[in-house]
C-alpha cells in the first residue's frame, strides 16, 4: 500500500510545492499519527500542544505540529521503531561536543533515494560520464557515523567514480588534513580527459583553492567538472568568505565557471536535499516546507521577514523529526523573485545563533521538555 509520504517522494516535479500542498499536509498528518503510536513521548508532546494523536489524519496546517529544537535532539533521542529496524545511523558534526544521533529505517532510505535521484536529475548532477572525486571532508571508516562522511560518499554515485581522494584522512588514531596529496592528484587529473568533481565543506574548499592560487596554479579542468559544497564553516567561522570569492577562486584556479558551482544545505535532523539553482538560491522542494518563526514568540512570520528556520518533512519513519527548529536565522523569499524559473519559495540563510540564544529563543518550543524522559 502506497502511503501519502511515498506518493510525495515520487512526485515527478521536485519543486511543484503549489501542486502538492494537500498531499504534503496529508503525509505530515499520517507520519505524525505513526510517530505518536510508536513513541509515547511524542504523543505526550502533541497533547501538550493541544493536538489529539487520534485525529491527525485531518491535519490541514503542518505548521501547528510542535517544532523540536535541534538543541533538544542533541540531548535526547526520540525513536518510533525498534533498534533492529534501523539500517543506517548518522550523527551531526558535534559542534561543542554534543551531537544528534539519527537512525534511519528501510522506508526512510527508500524515500531518500527517490528524492536524491529526482533532485540530482533536475539540477543535471546525474551523469553517465565517469569522473574523479575530491572529497573535502572525512575519509569513511568504521566508527565514523557523521552525516557528512556518509553524504559525501553517497554524492560520488551521481556519476561513476574513477577515483576518490579525501582531504581528511585517518592517520595515527585521528583525522589529519592532507591538502598536499589532494593538490598533487588534482594537478594530475587536470591533464586527463575525465571531469573532476569536488564535494565538501566550504572552509576546506576555500583553503585548497587559496593555496593553489598563492602557488600560481591556473588549471582548466575537463568539461563537465563541478565544484560542489555543503555544510558550515564551523571552527573556521572567523575566516569565512563570501560566496562570490569562492566562485572567483573556482574559476581562476580550476577554470570552473560559476554556473558549475553548486551548494547543498541540510541537517542530520532533517535529511532533505536542498540544492542551489543557477542563481544560487535554495528553493524549497516538494518533500519539505519551511516556516520562519519569530525569535521571541515562535509564531510564523510573513515571507520576507527574518527569523528562526523551522524545517518540516514527513520523510523519516523511524523518529519523530517532522518539524525541527535549527540554530539558523533565515528568511523566505517568493519563488518569483528568482529568475531561474523555479516557482517554489527559496530560503536564504542569514547566519547562526549561539546555543544559549537558541535555547532562549526556543523556550516556548522546549517547554514540553519539562517532566518527560526520552526513551
Amino acid at each position: 500500500m502506497m502511503t501519502n509520504s511515498n506518493k510525495l517522494f515520487r512526485w515527478r516535479d521536485p519543486y511543484d510545492t503549489a501542486g502538492t500542498e494537500g498531499l504534503f499536509a496529508a503525509a505530515m498528518g499520517e507520519n505524525a499519527a505513526f510517530q505518536a503510536e510508536g513513541c509515547l513521548d511524542y504523543a505526550r508532546i502533541l497533547r501538550q500542544y493541544g493536538l489529539d494523536p487520534g485525529r491527525l489524519a485531518d491535519l490541514r496546517d503542518p505548521a501547528v505540529l510542535p517544532p523540536l529544537p535541534t538543541v533538544y535532539c542533541k540531548r535526547h533521542t526520540l525513536r518510533s521503531l525498534p533498534e533492529r529496524k534501523l539500517l543506517v545511523r548518522a550523527t551531526s558534526s558535534g559542534t561543542g561536543g554534543v551531537m544528534s544521533r539519527v537512525g534511519l529505517d528501510a522506508g526512510t532510505l527508500g524515500r531518500g533515494l527517490s528524492m536524491s535521484v529526482r533532485v540530482a536529475r533536475y539540477h543535471r548532477l546525474l551523469s553517465p560520464t565517469p569522473c574523479h572525486y575530491f572529497i573535502l571532508g572525512y575519509q569513511p571508516r568504521r566508527g565514523n557515523d557523521t552525516a557528512f562522511s556518509k553524504t559525501g560518499f553517497a554524492f560520488t554515485f551521481f556519476a561513476p567514480a574513477l577515483s576518490r581522494t579525501y582531504a581528511l584522512v585517518w592517520r595515527e588514531g585521528g583525522y589529519r588534513l592532507d591538502l598536499e596529496t589532494m593538490k598533487r592528484r588534482l594537478l594530475a587529473r587536470a591533464e586527463g580527459p575525465f571531469p573532476v568533481r569536488t564535494i565538501g565543506f566550504p572552509a576546506y574548499t576555500w583553503l585548497l583553492l587559496r593555496e593553489l592560487e598563492r602557488e600560481g596554479v591556473r588549471l582548466k579542468l575537463p568539461k563537465g567538472s563541478k565544484v560542489t559544497m555543503g555544510g558550515g564553516w564551523k571552527q573556521f567561522e572567523g575566516q569565512k568568505v563570501e560566496k562570490e570569492e569562492l566562485y572567483r577562486l573556482a574559476e581562476t584556479v580550476l577554470g570552473v565557471g560559476e554556473r558549475d558551482c553548486v551548494e547543498f544545505f541540510g541537517a542530520v535532523e532533517h535529511p532533505i536535499l536542498y540544492t542551489t539553482c543557477s542563481h544560487h538560491h535554495f528553493h524549497i522542494p516538494v518533500y519539505s516546507r519551511v516556516v520562519i518563526r519569530d525569535v521571541d514568540t515562535l509564531e510564523p512570520v510573513p515571507m520576507g521577514t527574518p527569523g528562526l528556520v523551522n524545517l518540516m518533512t514527513p520523510m523519516v519513519g523511524s523518529m519523530p523529526l517532522l518539524s525541527v527548529i535549527t540554530d539558523d536565522l533565515g528568511v523566505l523569499h517568493p519563488g518569483g523573485d528568482c529568475p531561474c524559473g523555479i516557482s517554489s519559495p527559496y530560503l536564504e540563510i542569514l547566519g547562526r545563533v549561539g546555543v544559549r540564544d537558541i535555547v532562549t529563543c526556543a523556550a516556548g518550543a522546549a517547554e514540553f521538555l519539562k517532566g518527560g524522559t526520552a526513551p
